[in-house]
């Protein structure tokens, strides 16, 4: 269980993230949707302390993560793996030296500089790239890949980590639909076949409602809707978007698919 109390982040007059609790069981995949600056990422940075909350706690079973620093700290990161949007791969290293990033934590800093990696860190590397449908471009470089095929790197390089949790910050909002839905249909198996919590951010309603167990929508920092997408009411997108119109509510990221799931869903209850 990963249990968020009373968690608040300020930037100076900004409060980004607002007195959040929420409690995410294991093996959840948790989507987060709300409009450019409504707290998603910065929530997300908390989770695996990428910044300091200042007040409240991150609790993971029995640690608290607020109060990690030094190894167990790094132990937390590896454990806690993050994607990110714009993939933050290195560009002149190839695909697989670039998975093997992931093994670093579990590695003497030395030897990885030098790419000098075990096999079963290797083997580890090649069946993640794989399972992302990427081993023939193991050996090509990074900056050679499109913008798809970059992000399901990034997710094998997170699956090396051998993460307990999977948070995904936007990881399809620069990819086309084709390879958007790859992104996000390896990011379900993944947390269907591993048990691995995955918590997305997201910038479109139908792709939560497709993927997700389950949703939360973020205004302000505040968390003003959580729960099963189903439930996800036109009333509740408003809200959450604070859109009148179509028209208002394509600019936000809500599709037309969209609108009309959500209206059918209200018109039958």
């Amino acid at each position: 269980m990963l249990r968020l109390t009373n968690i608040t982040k300020r930037f100076g007059d900004t409060v980004a993230v607002d007195d959040v609790s929420i409690e995410i069981p294991n093996g959840q995949m948790l989507g987060i949707i709300g409009r450019s600056g409504a707290g998603k990422s910065t929530l997300l940075r908390l989770v695996n302390r990428l910044v300091d909350a200042t007040s409240g706690s991150v609790v993971f079973e029995s640690t608290d993560v607020t109060s990690l620093a030094g190894r167990a700290l790094h132990e937390w990161r590896a454990h806690c793996a993050m994607i990110f949007q714009h993939f933050n791969l290195v560009p002149r290293l190839d695909v697989i030296t670039n998975v093997l990033v992931g093994r670093i934590y579990h590695r003497p800093t030395l030897p990885a500089l030098f790419k000098m990696f075990p096999t079963t860190d290797r083997a580890l590397a090649v069946l993640a790239l794989d399972r992302l449908d990427m081993i023939d471009q193991a050996l090509q470089r990074a900056d050679t890949l499109s913008g798809g095929q970059k992000q399901r790197v990034a997710i094998a390089r997170a699956l090396t980590q051998e993460p307990r949790i999977l948070l995904a910050d936007e990881p399809i909002a620069s990819l086309d639909p084709r390879n958007a839905a790859r992104v996000m249909e390896a990011l379900k198996l993944i947390n269907r076949e591993d048990r691995i919590t995955v918590i997305c951010n997201l910038h479109t309603v139908d792709t939560a409602r497709s993927y997700c167990d389950r949703i939360i929508g973020m205004v302000r920092g505040h968390i003003v809707f959580d729960g099963d997408p189903s439930t996800l009411s036109m009333e509740a997108i408003r809200d959450i978007y604070g859109v009148d119109g179509d028209d208002e509510a394509f600019d936000h990221g809500i599709t037309s698919t969209d609108m009309g799931n959500i209206e059918e869903t209200a018109a039958h209850g």
